[in-house]
């Protein structure tokens, strides 16, 4: 059966609020001559979504402008020159755009078999997030064995995945989440100490529980004042590893002293930019380093809850209160 012409999808009528998007009916994409076209069944809903929704994240050149990064599925077409996929397979990408929507095109070097026992539900919770933890955390991060982590943000996406790979590669995970109820969650993942922030003070936390010796990561989505206080968290030779700015990329001060006295690094990455060939390293680093322990049942994705292609909107509406513990998803068949 040959592929349909048109598809349902998600469209925004300009940036704004949630209430912006609505179903629409488009053209079904013509894969690249490097990409997979992948027949949507499940997509997943990320913060940078809730920003290009916003207007201030727009894709890429050369992207659809369908908002949209991630997705699982089935293969229903492949590009010229693409080997190793067939016609019908299970399938879940990193996509550069495009994925709220029956049909998706996506470069095959993104795209992953799904682990041992997945669906499509658990496939499509995975590439946004252990993508961007794995590039972040333990590719820049350079995050080790016996060294420990503060993740801000523990009970995210983000945050969940966090967790559960720091502490099967061997680090001690120290997370902040904003009300008990979370902290628990984050505990039951695997993380070491949950503080709450609303409650306590991380600096001051990290002070006492590591005896004033810092933590030698901290992975941050909050920035703003947030960041002077993690530089006071690190320890000696520590890294900042900074994947997003949902307090603002500015602070009044910052004296940058610590950083030169405590030999810190201060980094970041985002991912959407990257080449595909940076993702498909990536992907590649999953395939061999990760993928093994999600076969096993180990560090899978934390999913909260499920909307319907149609109801976007709420699934957005949702992820803007923070009241999510993991990932929140959109079933598109």
């Amino acid at each position: 059966m040959g592929l349909p012409q048109t598809m349902r999808h998600i469209a925004t009528t300009g940036p704004g609020g949630p209430e912006v998007m609505a179903i629409a009916t488009g053209p079904v994409p013509v894969p690249a001559p490097d990409e997979l076209l992948i027949a949507v069944h499940v997509a997943g809903v990320n913060r940078p979504d809730v920003q290009q929704r916003r207007g201030a994240y727009p894709p890429p050149p050369g992207a659809s402008p369908i908002i949209g990064l991630e997705a699982a599925g089935v293969v229903a077409a492949i590009g010229q020159g693409v080997a190793g996929w067939a016609i019908g397979e299970p399938v879940c990408a990193l996509t550069n755009g495009g994925a709220y929507a029956e049909y998706v095109a996506a470069p095959a070097a993104q795209a992953l078999r799904p682990p041992a026992g997945y669906d499509h539900l658990r496939a499509a919770a995975l590439p946004e997030t252990y993508f961007t933890v794995w590039a972040n955390l333990f590719d820049r991060g350079g995050l080790r064995a016996g060294e420990s982590v503060l993740v801000h943000g523990g009970s995210s996406g983000i945050g969940t995945t966090a967790i559960q790979l720091a502490k099967a590669f061997g680090a001690t995970v120290y997370v902040t989440a904003g009300s008990n109820e979370k902290c628990a969650a984050c505990r039951s993942l695997g993380a070491d100490v949950a503080i709450n922030y609303r409650t306590q003070d991380f600096v001051e936390e990290i002070a006492r529980l590591t005896e004033r010796r810092g933590v030698d990561v901290v992975l941050d989505m909050v920035g703003g004042d947030y960041i002077p206080r993690n530089i006071r968290c690190l320890a000696l030779d520590g890294r900042l590893v900074q994947i997003a700015f949902l307090q603002g990329s500015k602070v009044a001060e910052f004296d940058m002293m610590p950083v030169m006295t405590r030999r810190l690094t201060v980094t970041g990455s985002t991912m959407r930019p990257r080449s595909t060939a940076q993702k498909g390293a990536i992907a590649d680093a999953l395939r061999e380093k990760v993928w093994p322990l999600l076969d096993q049942g180990r560090c899978g994705p934390v999913i909260h809850a499920t909307f319907q292609l149609e109801d976007a909107a709420k699934a957005h509406a949702l992820m803007e209160t923070s009241a999510h513990v993991g990932k929140i998803m959109l079933t598109a068949r």
